[in-house]
């Protein structure tokens, strides 16, 4: 269920941030949702790869900087796939790698997974305790 709200809240953040940016153009939400899609994919197939490295130049003490610098590279490199969107500059790709990443964490913190209580990561707090 998170990974289907996240890739419907990057989708939007996307389209969103596309609306308002003029260097930044999305043709449609389908392409948005798609473009999340790919986001997620190469996240996790070629992120690593070029975030391990970056990692270990900073002794793993800027991971959150270095993901969201990743991100944007990533943007770019789906901007020069697809026709249907294109980001011009770097520095809009950092906008959205930005408000991407904190969507996710407002995700993450307001509905956490199993898993992330589990771990410790969050707790569990229905929202009605904590409107009390």
């Amino acid at each position: 269920m998170n990974l289907i709200l996240h890739l419907l809240l990057d989708a939007a953040v996307i389209f969103g941030l596309a609306y308002i940016m003029p260097q930044v153009d999305v043709k449609s939400f389908g392409t948005a949702l798609l473009i999340a899609v790919l986001l997620g994919l190469l996240n996790f197939f070629v992120g690593w790869i070029i975030r391990f490295p970056l990692n270990l130049v900073t002794f793993f003490l800027l991971t959150g900087l270095i993901r969201i610098l990743v991100t944007a590279i990533l943007l770019k490199l789906i901007d020069r796939f697809m026709d249907s969107f294109t980001i011009v500059g770097f520095w809009p790709a950092l906008v959205i790698a930005i408000a991407v990443a904190v969507a996710g964490t407002l995700i993450d913190r307001s509905a956490p997974s199993k898993r992330m209580v589990e771990s410790g990561y969050v707790t569990a707090v229905p929202v009605l305790d904590r409107l009390q």
